[in-house]
């Protein structure tokens, strides 16, 4: 998974598979959900981050958990 975020957009983009999208789906709220061929998502598009208060600018943390540690 790789996480990507634009500034000047103020787009939050979560990328879960490296496949090119085929349909996306526009949720309430400016959540935008890519699928691919398998219809499976490969990403999540989260419009307006920064006004939400999912990210701040100069403040990401990511922290990654696997399964045994759960």
């Amino acid at each position: 998974m790789r996480i990507q975020y634009d500034p000047e957009a103020d787009v939050l983009l979560l990328i879960l598979r490296d496949l090119p999208p085929v349909d996306a789906v526009e949720e309430p709220g400016g959540v935008i959900i890519s699928y691919g061929e398998d219809g499976e998502a490969v990403s999540v598009e989260f419009l307006n981050a920064s006004v939400r208060r999912l990210i701040r600018a100069g403040q990401i943390t990511v922290t990654l958990q696997t399964e045994s540690a759960r």
